[in-house]
């Protein structure tokens, strides 16, 4: 099958690379320009550019991928079907059409659920216990189209989006090859999504991926873990922007800081104190990580990212001095 590939990120590669090794002749490959990147803002081209360059097949670079002139470039290498994976552009209609077979889509979530450009961050930060790949049939409609097929996988637990992309990538690029198969096997149409049944997964800002640490433990464990690693979860200390990964929660029990016998203990009860506000540092310890109280209890998190500095264990961050308990995320 001649296919006209359309990708941008590390998470459509394995797809890429699938459709190579079954055989499918990719006629071109359309990905976002180039972008600066990196502390000298260099231009680096995406990661599907790069394995296009690799492979030897056209490149096409579109800032937007629309007009006449990109439709007769298109047109000209004759693709059989488009191929659709973490782009970044909604496809017109006239775009959608140019392939004899249309136009499908990978997409990393059980549609119609968590339709959008954040399937994988939302899936985590809202707590759902199991996610996918669907392949669907692209309309203008935002991730509407109908279904060719679905494949259901769990979300472990404290797994990051990060490490969730990674392996709904592997199977985003099976789940591929496999609805190619029943499309060449019978003319398949799909399955009519329920549009009642729709959810969303808005693109993750840092503007919304900003801790507020008076939710549940519960809820920003999952949120650290879902803002992972781009954009970053992320709260003010000491009026600097820190980044937070690596989340768990922890019983209250769990938290005392050291040094301070607990009820019952051979130095007697600790001293009366104020309880600890959402948003404090409870413990600040160098091999155990960093507990910052919530609404209803502790979250421990072992890595970090202070302004203009590497992410690192928590640490060398502790060891450096720089959060103690007492302190006070914002």
């Amino acid at each position: 099958m001649r296919v006209l590939f359309w990708g941008t990120p590390d998470f459509a590669v394995p797809s890429l690379r699938a459709l190579d090794e079954e055989g499918h002749e990719i006629v071109g490959v359309v990905t976002q320009p180039d972008r600066p990147a990196g502390r000298g803002r260099r231009l680096k081209p995406s990661a599907i550019k790069q394995v296009a360059i690799e492979q030897g097949v056209t490149v096409l670079t579109p800032d937007r991928p629309r007009g006449d002139d990109f439709l007769a470039e298109i047109a000209a290498l004759q693709p059989d079907i488009s191929v659709v994976v973490a782009y970044g552009h909604i496809l017109k209609r006239e775009v959608l059409d140019v392939p004899a077979l249309g136009s499908i889509n990978v997409h990393a979530s059980l549609l119609p659920e968590l339709r959008g450009a954040a399937p994988i961050n939302w899936a985590i930060a809202r707590g759902h216990s199991k996610t996918g790949v669907t392949v669907m049939r692209m309309v203008e409609a935002m991730d509407a189209g109908p279904i060719l097929h679905t494949v259901e996988e769990p979300i472990f637990e404290d797994e990051n989006a990060s490490e969730l992309t990674v392996r709904l990538s592997e199977l985003g690029a099976a789940a591929l090859i496999e609805a190619l198969t029943l499309m060449t096997a019978a003319d398949i149409k799909g399955e009519p999504q329920d549009d009642d049944l729709a959810t969303f997964a808005p693109k993750v800002s840092r503007q919304v991926a900003r801790i507020d640490w008076r939710r549940t433990a519960v809820e920003v464990s999952q949120h650290i873990r879902g803002m992972d690693s781009v954009p970053g979860a992320w709260s003010e200390l000491a009026g600097l922007p820190i980044k937070l990964f690596r989340s768990k929660v922890v019983p209250n029990h769990a938290i005392d800081p050291p040094g301070e016998p607990g009820p019952g203990g051979n130095g007697g009860p600790p001293p009366a104190k104020d309880p600890p506000v959402p948003g404090e540092v409870v413990v600040a310890d160098a091999e155990n990580g960093v507990v910052i109280e919530t609404l209803d209890g502790g979250v421990l998190v072992t890595e970090v990212q202070p302004p203009g500095r590497r992410r690192m264990s928590v640490r060398d961050w502790v060891i450096g001095r720089t959060v103690t308990p007492g302190q006070c995320f914002e």
